[in-house]
């Protein structure tokens, strides 16, 4: 399945509070971000990844490290993520946006396909594998897919207002029942107090455990990794203490606007 101008957005910047210069923190011999970008690529869905990163001056070697590796970029606001998007997708041509964050290096080529397959499917304008909380998630924190319509895109660009539908993308599309058209795909059996996301040290050290066990077979599925933890359950423990960030947690105007 190929869909037509489906473009692989993925957002990269090198600040982050909890483990800074994480995106180009190294993973089986690869900065994180090469990983996402090249198992982004194995989608069968996506024609296209393209990397936002920021103007800032702290995020040029994020865009030289795209410009060595051939990889397309693109370069717009540090908070109005949003229009980082739009801008990328419109210069791009994409049709379809397939959001993935960078510090998502163990992100699913098939659970990619499959998210924009449902899309597809059921004519939504936004599909996704989970929310941020309060909506509870079934897939492990590290898989996290959005997909929308441009159209979609363009609509929450055009309209959102708040701070934090700004700088989080996709929360105009999904805040609002009734607003759009939105699908969220669960997994059966609930997956999602797993996390192979990299957002502090032990959540790199957890991330670097699993390639070093798939060493030589950087095709791993998600699924393959489950099987893993379940047969290693020790692994667990390396970030179990780690909570999850919340929209709110992230931007605290986000649950200013909620009240």
């Amino acid at each position: 399945m190929n869909l037509r101008n489906a473009t692989a957005i993925i957002q990269a910047r090198l600040g982050s509070t909890r483990l800074p210069g994480k995106v180009l923190a190294d993973i089986a011999g690869e900065p994180m971000l090469a990983w996402v970008v090249k198992r982004a690529r194995w989608a069968q869905s996506v024609s296209q990844v393209v990397v936002a990163t920021t103007s800032s001056a702290e995020d040029d070697a994020i865009y030289e490290f795209c410009r060595q590796r051939g990889i397309p970029v693109f370069r717009g606001d540090c908070f109005d993520v949003l229009d980082r998007y739009y801008q990328a997708a419109l210069l791009f041509g994409a049709e379809t946006i397939v959001r993935l964050t960078s510090d998502c290096p163990v992100i699913d080529p098939q659970e990619i396909d499959h998210v924009v397959s449902e899309f597809v499917r059921t004519g939504v304008d936004f599909a996704a594998n989970r929310l941020p909380p309060p909506w509870k998630r079934t897939y492990p924190i590290g898989l996290d897919i959005e997909v929308c319509s441009f159209a979609a895109l363009e609509r929450a660009w055009r309209e959102a207002r708040q701070p934090f539908e700004r700088e989080h993308v996709m929360p105009y599309l999904y805040d609002e029942p009734g607003r759009f058209k939105t699908l969220i795909i669960d997994h059966d059996p609930d997956c999602g107090a797993y996390r192979w996301t990299v957002d502090t040290p032990q959540d790199l050290e957890a991330v670097r455990r699993i390639f070093d066990y798939f060493k030589g077979d950087d095709g791993f599925s998600w699924l393959e990794v489950l099987e893993l933890y379940r047969q290693h359950p020790e692994l667990e423990d390396i970030n179990r203490s780690i909570n999850a960030k919340t929209l709110s947690s992230t931007d605290s105007r986000a649950e200013n606007q909620r009240k």
